[in-house]
């Protein structure tokens, strides 16, 4: 039985104890403070409320019984009213609740705080931790916390816990009860796992795949610097900001070409939670560089084919080599003759060199298979891939190659295949990138390479409907941009094709 305590001051516990009479050793006392007391009071023999009459002897409960009244709250008596020790009830009269033993409770109460609801705590997981530890830290009990953790096994692997990961601990509370109510985490953006105590106390688990909104987001700005440091300044994410990088590899040499007080635009997907939050960037489908006067638009278009990059005529921005396999790199030495660094002469420079942090990606400039993958003197660790069209490229210097990768293997355009190192003869991190052309070692930044597909017939019609609304989304976003009719597009179109 619970007694609602908020509105007296209590220092004792009404405790319904067996059958007979009992006498009681302690005192309960009920002051007379305003609101409900919703303890137990005396009845007279006609079933009303009385209280104790006052005898020479001793301070004796007056004839009838004593009912809790717990459940029905009643104004508190006017002054103190104690009732002896010595009070007792005979059993031929006793209430059927039994005895009322008293206990003084005082402590208890104030070290069991009275409260209800739930209680939600965030726990973040540091190096080190385990599910069982982030529990018992919590206050979980170890029984249940071992319980949970077995239930949550069905949907997650604990032992998958990620540093800075949160878990979410609920605990519900009935007046000086509290019980560990349900556990949740989420393994990835996309996914919660939550696992709850049932009515019967057994624990469930429930996996839930949260569902986002996809929206559009536009952005434009002038660069100054570079690339990447002026879209990043102007609110694009790192993701979208690799992705043009990527995209943009095979027609820009972004050590060369880039000036500062070009232009980008940019067009990309964004998910976005609840709350209006952003949860990830997903495709770039559109994009245009002004490099020296010179619009340079692409837009992300999926053929029977696959997915790819084309320009407003329907020609794919894809080649069949990357002008630079390799995110964001400096280049550092160009192609032709050079003072070398360690051997102290001058001497042929076969290939370009990009400086890039130790570790740095490094990608297949383009379709083929692996030759050769293994440390081959002064070039450190040496991959070599074959491609079409009597096409060889190399790529020196390497800290690592990729995992798995094996000669006869074939990659595709974009795969890694290692990592940005000094090994061999090299005088700090970077990648030495050649390309060889039946036999002979040529310049990657001024090789003429043939193009990708070209739009044909509907795939062309579908396409440039698909451009036309893309611009105007664009514009929509960005007001103040200039959307071509479909004449200027065909102007542009054939002033491309030379």
């Amino acid at each position: 039985m619970r007694f609602p305590l908020a509105s007296c001051s209590v220092l004792s516990l009404v405790v319904i104890s067996g059958l007979g009479w009992t006498q009681t050793d302690n005192v309960m006392s009920i002051f007379g403070s305003s609101g409900n007391t919703g303890v137990a009071a005396p009845l007279s023999a006609n079933g009303a409320p009385g209280s104790p009459a006052s005898t020479n002897n001793s301070d004796a409960v007056d004839s009838g019984s004593w009912q809790a009244m717990a459940a029905r709250p009643s104004a508190p008596p006017s002054g103190d009213a104690a009732i002896s020790t010595s009070s007792f009830v005979d059993n031929d009269q006793a209430d059927p609740l039994g005895t009322i033993l008293v206990s003084s409770v005082a402590d208890s109460l104030v070290e069991a705080p009275y409260r209800f609801g739930e209680e939600r705590r965030a726990i973040t997981v540091n190096s080190g931790d385990t599910l069982m530890a982030l529990l018992t830290g919590a206050a979980v009990p170890r029984q249940d916390a071992y319980q949970a953790i077995e239930a949550m096994e069905e949907a997650f692997d604990p032992r998958r816990l990620r540093v800075g990961q949160a878990v979410e601990v609920t605990f519900s509370h009935e007046g000086t009860d509290t019980e560990f109510a349900a556990l949740a985490i989420e393994p990835d953006v996309d996914t919660q796992v939550i696992v709850s105590r049932s009515e019967g106390g057994a624990f469930a688990v429930e996996e839930l795949t949260k569902e986002f909104e996809t929206r559009p987001v536009a952005a434009r700005g002038s660069i100054t610097s570079s690339l990447s440091a002026s879209s990043a300044a102007a609110g694009v994410p790192y993701p979208v900001v690799m992705e043009l990088i990527r995209a943009y590899s095979y027609a820009i040499d972004f050590q060369r070409d880039i000036q500062p007080g070009d232009q980008f635009e940019v067009l990309f997907d964004q998910e976005v939670d609840e709350n209006g939050d952003a949860v990830r960037t997903k495709d770039v489908r559109f994009a245009m560089l002004t490099v020296s006067g010179e619009e340079i638009p692409i837009y992300r278009f999926e053929t029977e084919h696959g997915v790819d990059y084309f320009d407003r005529s329907g020609e794919s921005i894809r080649r069949l080599l990357m002008r630079t396999p390799i995110d964001g790199a400096r280049m550092s030495s160009g192609f032709g003759m050079r003072h070398h660094p360690i051997l102290g002469y001058s001497r042929m420079h076969r290939g370009v060199d990009f400086a890039a942090p130790t570790g740095t990606p490094i990608y297949a400039a383009g379709n083929g298979v692996v030759e050769f993958a293994a440390r081959n003197s002064g070039y450190g660790n040496f991959i070599r891939i074959r491609h079409n069209a009597g096409v060889k490229t190399a790529y020196a210097h390497l800290n690592a190659f990729e995992s798995g990768l094996r000669e006869g293997q074939r990659v595709s355009q974009g795969d890694v295949i290692g990592y940005v190192g000094t090994t061999g003869q090299s005088t700090g991190p970077h990648l030495h990138y050649e390309v060889m052309r039946n036999g002979e070692q040529v310049d990657p930044m001024s090789l003429d390479l043939p193009t990708g597909d070209v739009l044909e017939g509907q795939e062309r019609e579908r396409f440039e409907t698909y451009v036309a609304s893309v611009d105007r989304q664009f514009a929509n976003l960005v007001p103040d941009r200039q959307v071509a009719d479909s004449s200027q597009r065909s102007a542009n179109a054939g002033s491309n094709e030379d």
